[in-house]
């Protein structure tokens, strides 16, 4: 991903466009190609205590200045009210994200680059100044570090609870700790620093003033280091929580490089979405104690059941990942409770929390995705054939929210105040889309986990339960089938035997009845849902969530609180319902090459999207209408996932994937103290 120098000096231009570095901790850097900081989770050291929750920003920005005769050249930018101070985006002349964030800044012919990347598997990022060109001039380059400590949600302000000593200063090596609760930050240096506190006031993120929240933070600035810039000698400088007493950036620069270029080797050759969709799965991936879990989304999700395991297919096993895969099945599987698996584990605290009707009835899918790929009978017999049993008769005998197997064999659910399916939002006590009854994709996602149920008690020695799967299963498809469709409209109803009846709203999830299953509707019926979603909710982007004809609908995602989440599920498109769609469509209309073809161009709009927004990411959201734009979370696990998924296992862009040799993320253990009071 490249930007030139005409984009990186429009202001406007360079601030939409987005980078992310992340670790595997949880932890991550981003910011924008200005080089400005637009978001309160935009930042250089922001480490998880907990991987991957309980999140701090700890180093916010730098400051860069380069010196050269005698004259200061700003290569850094601020956003303040009614200023844009320094301007260093003026001096940018190209930006690239291969193999990590790198820009070029050229000015009366002196050219320096700059580099920010973190480590895999450590609480640490690497920032390298290097000089380009032919300049022979005397170059000196000063970095002031902006610094806070606080909770990624949070803004910082002003205070007198700040220590502003640096409590360390040997050796290339400066340590500060700005609040007792918080892990020192060490900087390593090649460099000189002066000790120089001092606050950095009213510094504005545009993007939180768009959404309606605080948008304005004070830093702290412990100091500034001094650079020489030479030809061949890299000016560094190391940001860490870690307690150790030496970095060689070298080395740590060679085998970051080594193991991106490995990445980038493995991914798919025959399509160029698939390719960059490829490298962008490992942001998604993190540790969660000593196993693995997906992040929801950057820059404010940590992992939730339900994206995790719709994630898990594109993220984990048609990647190879499959070690992966299972170390995340077996982390939810250890947390069912009453035939549930977490929805969400919180950034604070250790109780998970018990929300939705379909996460459960997903992790069971991806059980399923995993063994056909990896033939992992002895784990999926010991750990998984349970966790599928204690689900199917949870819902069985009735669980959490009211939710059951009906009497028609259908699965129900729903109380007053909750908001169980993916349509998931609320605002106070307004739920926004209830959906209480029997919603169309849940309906799919039961007889399918009752398939899967019946399969594996099959294979495992259980025909008792096998049969009983069947005979569930056979009620609920021919209840199903009786109840559901819409003959008027031509589609299937959202939710049916709900408080008001049935929901006749033209939705996306009726999609899922295609994907999934077989025989809940006909093939006539298929073609008819897929003529009807067509015509209302496709766009080049992903699905609309509601039809433009309803009178709820709402055209764009933006304004306060209220007005996003009142939008959110109200028209706003999301891109992983192209991986439903394209599965569903694929069913109904072929496999010849010519149809492969014709299903490719649905993900077309996204191959242009990763050169928005966040670089090489898809965004989580986008408005309804045309031009689309990008919102929400700036990259998303099921918004890489889903297409990635539909790319390799149904469009062929890569024959059979292998399983790929991931290094065991080693986590560096720091002693847990308190987290400091919000300031």
């Amino acid at each position: 991903m490249k930007v030139d120098k005409e984009e990186c000096r429009d202001l406007d231009r360079a601030l939409s466009l987005e980078w992310l570095e992340t670790n595997g901790l949880g932890g991550f850097s981003s910011g924008t190609v200005a080089g400005a900081n637009t978001r309160r989770y935009h930042a250089l050291l922001l480490t998880a205590r907990k991987p991957p929750s309980e999140r701090f920003v700890l180093v916010n920005h730098l400051d860069e200045w380069l010196e050269v005769d005698g004259q200061t050249i700003p290569i850094s930018t601020n956003l303040y009210p009614n200023a844009i101070h320094p301007e260093g985006y003026k001096q940018c002349t190209g930006f690239t994200t291969d193999p990590w964030p790198t820009w070029t800044y050229h000015r009366h012919g002196t050219v320096v680059q700059r580099e920010v990347f973190c480590v895999r598997g450590r609480d640490l990022v690497v920032i390298r100044w290097t000089l380009a060109g032919h300049s022979k001039k005397a170059i000196t380059l000063r970095v002031r570090p902006m610094v806070s400590g606080r909770d990624y949600h949070a803004t910082h302000h002003m205070n007198d609870s700040l220590l502003t000593t640096a409590t360390t200063v040997a050796d290339g090596l400066v340590s500060w700790r700005p609040y007792s609760g918080l892990s020192s930050v060490q900087a390593f240096q090649n460099g000189g620093y002066r000790h120089d506190p001092t606050w950095i006031r009213t510094v504005q993120f545009p993007a939180e003033q768009q959404r309606g929240l605080d948008f304005e933070e004070d830093w702290w600035s412990p100091g500034e280091f001094t650079y020489r810039l030479d030809h061949g000698a890299a000016a560094t400088l190391v940001l860490t929580t870690e307690s150790i007493d030496s970095v060689d950036v070298a080395v740590l620069t060679e085998g970051e490089r080594k193991r991106r270029a490995g990445l980038r080797a493995s991914a798919p050759t025959t399509d160029s979405l698939a390719g960059e969709l490829w490298c962008a799965v490992e942001a998604y991936l993190s540790a969660r104690g000593s196993r693995q879990t997906v992040i929801a989304g950057y820059p404010w999700f940590i992992d939730w059941g339900r994206d995790t395991f719709i994630s898990l297919p594109g993220l984990c096993l048609v990647t190879g990942r499959w070690e992966i895969a299972w170390q995340t099945i077996e982390s939810f599987a250890a947390h069912i409770s009453q035939g549930m698996v977490p929805n969400r584990f919180p950034d604070i605290g250790e109780q998970p929390e018990y929300n939705t009707i379909d996460a459960s009835l997903w992790f069971v899918h991806a059980i399923e995705r995993y063994f056909v790929y990896s033939k992992d009978e002895a784990r999926v017999r010991e750990v998984a054939w349970p966790a599928v049993r204690q689900i199917i008769d949870g819902y069985r005998q009735g669980t959490r929210y009211d939710i059951h197997m009906d009497e028609d064999g259908l699965i129900a659910g729903g109380i007053p105040g909750s908001q169980l399916t993916w349509m998931d939002a609320k605002v106070g006590d307004w739920v926004i889309t209830p959906r209480h009854g029997k919603p169309v994709e849940i309906q799919a996602l039961w007889t399918r986990a009752l398939e899967i149920g019946e399969r594996l008690a099959t294979k495992f020695g259980e025909p008792a339960y096998a049969e009983r799967c069947r005979e569930d299963r056979k009620q609920a498809v021919a209840s199903f089938r009786a109840k559901f469709w819409n003959e008027a409209g031509g589609y299937l109803y959202d939710v049916i035997d709900g408080p008001e009846g049935d929901d006749a709203s033209i939705r996306p999830n009726q999609i899922y009845t295609i994907a999934l299953c077989d025989d809940l509707v006909t093939k006539e019926q298929a073609q008819r849902i897929l003529r009807v979603v067509e015509e209302h909710l496709l766009t080049p982007v992903g699905l609309r969530t509601l039809s433009p004809k309803d009178n709820r609908y709402r055209p764009r995602y933006e304004g306060g609180v209220v007005e996003r989440d009142g939008a959110y599920h109200q028209g706003t498109v999301w891109p992983f319902l192209l991986g439903p769609y394209v599965t569903a469509w694929r069913k109904v209309n072929g496999n010849s090459p010519a149809k492969r073809a014709e299903a490719r161009a649905f993900l077309n709009g996204l191959e242009g999207h990763l050169h928005d927004a966040c670089l090489g990411q898809v965004s989580e959201i986008f408005d309804a209408e045309a031009p689309h734009h990008a919102r929400g979370c700036f990259a998303q696990a099921w918004s890489v996932a889903e297409p990635l998924r539909i790319l390799i296992e149904e469009l062929d862009a890569k024959a059979e994937a292998r399983p790929l040799r991931e290094k065991r993320v080693v986590i560096r253990r720091r002693k847990e103290t308190p987290p400091p009071q919000k300031k």
